[in-house]
């Protein structure tokens, strides 16, 4: 089996390629904007794997035919069975231009260039943010229907599935996981998004205050975690299966937590006071729209918001997501995947994991994301 993976030095892309590489005579061809001798070496290192079976490709997303050399076009040429298209930008607080360039048009150049080359079957990693916020209950064959796409992120991995739908030639499958977080086994994670904004907040509350002290919290929406194994192995799973073209499968916690209950497993984990009573963050909504903004408009109030969301290492918009409003049915991805014995974990289970292994990470990425930045737009960093 042939595979062609965008987007292999990312979070999920360096696993997904690591599991590709368990099927039996698998090679794998992966984009790499800078594949220098020592970035590759790295990769197939985490992968375990050598240059046989692992095969770099100079390119770029943002560039018509992934900007790849012609010599290495003519390779893959009529033999990639799998194109698996996860290279984009996974953050809510990137520049919008390049979240619109990067998923949407990036989108588009590698669908171009798997039709190019013959591949056999395109598949895209998209997101539950394709949704918007819809209020609501969004199923597997719900697209059209999302609402509330204002934020770019959003709109980028919308506008990045309209692409599949209305242009792709090819046979594809569309996937769609919730919040991807650490593994559930090891903790293992190298980017800070999702639930791990809000440690900084924990780690500041344990330094605070004794443990044995209730504190408030917030209450708000249901949020969609799953752990990056799980996704990485449903979507391995669902990719092999005959007879799925042209569907999409959430890859989603079919009963998801609350942000107050989440900020309370990680505050546990990290023994800090547990947040005994809880703010409903809904009540915000009873204040009139024109207060609000004339609150914000003013220069103490937005100076003071500033200081708290840097100091927290909070992204600009990341509060109104708090009252989330959406819940994903994700019932046929389930059903397919319960007789491989592939299921969502407990988050009560992994929890701690998460949060042991999060605050290092955490550390980590605070002292390399400028450089990591600068160096590609991407997750592929």
């Amino acid at each position: 089996m042939i595979y062609f993976v965008t987007g292999a030095s990312g979070f999920i892309g360096k696993r997904l390629v690591r599991t590709l590489l368990t099927h039996p005579g698998s090679t794998v061809y992966f984009l790499l904007r800078d594949p220098s001798a020592e970035r590759v070496a790295k990769l197939r290192g985490y992968w375990e794997a050598g240059g046989n079976s692992t095969i770099p490709v100079a390119g770029d997303l943002t560039k018509a035919g992934l900007g790849v050399a012609a010599d290495d076009f003519a390779v893959l040429k009529n033999r990639v069975d799998h194109v698996f298209h996860l290279g984009a930008v996974y953050a809510l607080d990137a520049d919008p231009e390049t979240e619109m360039t990067t998923n949407v048009d990036g989108t588009r150049n590698a669908v171009r260039f798997a039709e190019a080359i013959g591949a056999e079957r395109f598949h895209h990693m998209s997101s539950i943010a394709a949704a918007g916020l819809y209020p609501g209950v969004f199923r597997e064959d719900m697209f059209e229907e999302a609402e509330n796409l204002e934020h770019p992120y959003f709109a980028s991995k919308f506008q990045a599935e309209k692409v599949i739908r209305g242009e792709c030639r090819l046979p594809w499958r569309i996937y769609r996981p919730g919040i991807v977080v650490g593994d559930s086994k090891t903790g293992e994670m190298d980017k800070v998004d999702g639930p791990y904004y809000f440690f900084k907040l924990i780690q500041k509350l344990r330094r605070l205050l004794p443990p044995w002290l209730p504190s408030v919290g917030i209450e708000g929406g249901r949020i969609n975690l799953v752990p990056v194994d799980f996704v990485v192995s449903a979507l391995d799973y669902l990719a092999h299966l005959d007879g799925q073209d042209g569907r999409c499968f959430h890859l989603t916690d079919p009963d998801p937590h609350r942000v107050g209950d989440i900020l309370a497993m990680f505050g546990r984990a990290a023994h800090a006071p547990d947040m005994v009573i809880r703010i409903n963050a809904a009540l915000l909504g009873l204040i009139p729209r024109g207060v609000l903004d004339s609150l914000a408009a003013l220069t103490p109030a937005r100076r003071i918001g500033e200081a708290v969301m840097k100091d927290l290492g909070l992204p600009d918009g990341i509060l109104q997501f708090v009252n989330y409003p959406t819940r994903f049915d994700g019932r046929e991805a389930q059903r397919l995947l319960e007789p491989a014995g592939i299921r969502v974990p407990r988050l009560e289970d992994y929890a701690w994991r998460l949060w042991d292994t999060g605050n290092v990470t955490l550390i980590r990425t605070s002292t390399s994301t400028a450089r990591c930045a600068a160096a590609s737009p991407t997750v592929s960093c």
